[in-house]
């Protein structure tokens, strides 16, 4: 087993890349060794403000002996693809999100990295940070007694007036349920465990956007997914959940209320680390804030947790199973919009254990 700091590569020099270039560059254990995309320009102008040493094409960072983990940030429609090619070359994968276009992709990217004992590890790390993870301390702490319904909400107009480039967000492996279902599913079945089954449906309000901002302001394009998506959740033993994710509501609204028997935890917005985490007891005049614990060091936590447990043998948290679960729950309420009834979710995971307490992105534990 190797020591020391992992070394780390990045493909995909886009808007996100800015994050996790800062925060893993912050990380005394790990090392940002090199970037790849495919415009080799841009690549070599980001890695120069990161100090990256490594830029150009996916075989040029792969060709780095000292890269072991490789943070895949392109396209949704390009995970995949790119994941396979990482793994051949003997890399562990980080992918953002969805882990890939479909299960049958998911599929042989799992069986390629077990096939080459590599890791899988998936966006979002959100669940990873303090809020969140203060949510689960209360839930296992029996704060609100059981868990019996869920209300969560991801609503606003879209992506297109800000993003200069929001296409892909309207092409399938997009859509306010695959962008934005991820932070919300991944988060539920942190805290709640796997989802056995799924109804859903779904709706298009428009069939063409305009780009708002950027070179492209005033472009036409098209839709080509839901922008609506009302879905309902089963959560086996456990609590049933109602989820609405659009691109086409006027209300901007982000929240996850969970409700037990003995009260209720309004959690803060799962597409942050860090807060407010509300409680509300049932003689409880209003909410109270709760105090948090852990890390709000932001994107790039779950790729140093999976350095972290290579080096320790340990299971990574964000993991290739989770995302894989989160990838069919998006997939089966897909197709419960389209064919109007329940789908089964086949896959099942564990939820990820808590981060230990005192557990510090910034502390360098590997030597």
């Amino acid at each position: 087993m190797s020591n020391g700091p992992v070394g780390v590569a990045l493909v995909g020099a886009g808007v996100i890349s800015g994050q996790y270039l800062r925060n893993l560059s912050a990380f005394p254990d790990v090392r940002v060794l090199g970037l790849a995309d495919l415009d080799t320009e841009r690549a070599a102008e980001v890695a120069r403000e990161h100090d990256v040493p490594v830029s150009g094409d996916l075989a040029a960072v792969l060709a780095v002996p000292e890269v072991e983990i490789v943070v895949n940030l392109t396209v949704p429609s390009a995970h995949a693809a790119v994941a396979l090619e990482c793994l051949r070359a003997g890399k562990h994968v980080y992918g953002e999100k969805p882990l890939a276009m479909n299960m049958d992709e998911a599929a042989k990217v799992m069986a390629q990295a077990e096939e080459h004992g590599l890791r899988v590890g998936g966006a979002p790390d959100t669940f990873l940070g303090a809020g969140l993870q203060s949510a689960l301390h209360a839930l296992r702490s029996g704060l609100i007694g059981e868990p019996v319904a869920v209300t969560a909400a991801t609503q606003s107009l879209g992506p297109e007036s800000w993003h200069p480039s929001p296409e892909f967000f309207y092409q399938p492996g997009g859509g306010p349920l695959f962008d934005l279902g991820p932070y919300y599913l991944t988060a539920l079945v942190s805290l709640l465990g796997p989802v056995a089954r799924v109804a859903a449906g779904t709706r298009r309000a428009r069939a063409q956007r305009v780009v708002g901002s950027g070179p492209k302001q005033g472009t036409v394009f098209p839709v080509d997914v839901p922008t609506h998506v009302n879905a309902l959740l089963d959560f086996p033993g456990s609590a049933t959940a109602a989820a609405t994710f659009s691109f086409d509501s006027a209300v901007n609204r982000r929240m996850i209320e969970i409700i037990g028997s003995e009260g209720a935890l309004s959690l803060p917005d799962p597409n942050t680390f860090e807060g407010p985490l509300l409680a509300r007891g049932p003689h409880d005049a209003d909410w109270r804030e709760l105090p948090l614990s852990g890390t709000t060091a932001g994107r790039g936590i779950g790729v140093l947790d999976l350095a972290r447990s290579l080096r320790a043998g340990t299971p990574h948290r964000a993991s290739g199973e989770l995302a894989g679960h989160v990838l069919e729950l998006m997939s089966a309420i897909a197709e419960s919009g389209e064919r109007a009834e329940f789908r089964p979710v086949t896959t099942s995971v564990s939820a990820p254990e808590p981060l230990p307490e005192g557990w510090d992105p910034h502390a360098a534990t590997l030597s």
